[in-house]
């Protein structure tokens, strides 16, 4: 029977699990850090299960046919992966990028033959950077250019879409090739829909799942007065903030009975020591967000009660959209000594 495939979109999901075996051995670990391979996608990203989500409610809703023009902001990954399963399916995509938009991403966005906007494009920018950053006056513009120029806002960080997506697949697919051996689920949160849609999946097949989200701490959020000039990429508060900046998809679910059982902040320079150790170890070459949720992971399984314990981490992207950072730039050893 043949294997080939009609699209990219075909491809989307299925990424297998890998140990952290040498470094767990390096460094006496007695617990199991297992990463899901999300950079396998077609495009590069988790982002890509998210963006084939999007669409599919779109045309479902019957609001967009082939032809039609999908815009959203993006940091990077949502963006790409909206052009590349965009194109796939037949559709157009406008991304309003925000800053600290790496020049890899802009280049990947070029080469797609985007028509690229910024970020402060959209006129309530500016409205609510006196008052700090709103998610919902972010929404509201976006909504509102999308009818004034006869296009469609995807919308992910509110669309439920996006959650049930990684509910249906991304859950199933980590529950069953763990043989439901599964005792933490770490994630770095973003729109938030990996790890609620996936945490809510786990947790109905075992309740005693730990949901761990993870989150940049203050040190690496620009909003921040102390920022040290490093950002954990494409990433939002989870917890311990005020709640306009908390994604819709969290409030909406805890509304509903669910809550993290810990939130761990990670710099973006701890992520960056991880990045540049785990490369070294296992072959690893994973992005910022990617680095720091392992670094939280790698927290927890040096804790007593981990041992023996599975502790199931996403790896939403790879390092190749980061070279132009300090992520892999290591210490000369005159300088590390």
């Amino acid at each position: 029977m043949s294997k080939i495939h009609k699209s990219i979109a075909e491809l989307v999901g299925n990424t297998p699990l890998v140990e952290l075996t040498n470094y767990e051995s390096k460094y006496g670990l007695k617990a199991h850090i297992i990463g899901k391979l999300e950079f396998l996608n077609p495009t590069g990203s988790v982002k890509d299960r998210l963006a084939l989500a999007l669409i599919r409610d779109g045309e479902k809703k019957g609001a967009i046919k082939k032809g039609d023009t999908l815009i959203d902001v993006t940091s990077g990954n949502t963006g790409i992966a909206l052009a590349g399963i965009g194109h796939a399916l037949g559709y157009e995509y406008v991304p309003y990028l925000e800053p600290g938009t790496t020049i890899e991403r802009v280049q990947i966005f070029e080469g797609y033959g985007l028509d690229l906007q910024s970020f402060y494009d959209i006129k309530e920018v500016a409205d609510f950077e006196k008052k700090g950053l709103v998610l919902d006056d972010l929404i509201a513009g976006m909504e509102r250019l999308a009818k004034e120029k006869g296009q469609y806002y995807t919308g992910q960080t509110l669309n439920n879409a996006n959650q049930e997506y990684h509910y249906q697949t991304t859950g199933p697919e980590i529950w069953n090739d763990t043989d439901g051996h599964v005792d933490y689920f770490v994630a770095m949160g973003g729109t938030a829909g990996t790890i609620v849609g996936t945490g809510r999946y786990l947790r109905e097949k075992n309740p005693n799942v730990k949901i761990i989200g993870v989150q940049a701490a203050p040190t690496s959020r620009p909003d921040n007065p102390d920022f040290t000039g490093h950002i954990v990429d494409g990433t939002l508060p989870l917890g311990r903030v005020d709640e306009s900046l908390v994604p819709t998809i969290i409030k909406d679910n805890r509304n509903n009975g669910f809550e993290f059982d810990e939130i761990i902040d990670i710099k973006a320079e701890e992520a960056y020591e991880t990045a540049q150790e785990t490369a070294k170890t296992d072959g690893l070459f994973l992005g910022t967000s990617a680095a720091a949720a392992l670094t939280a992971a790698i927290q927890i399984a040096k804790r007593p009660e981990a041992a023996g314990k599975n502790i199931v981490v996403i790896y939403a992207d790879n390092g190749y959209k980061y070279l132009s950072t300090d992520l892999y730039k290591r210490k000369k050893k005159s300088e590390a000594v």
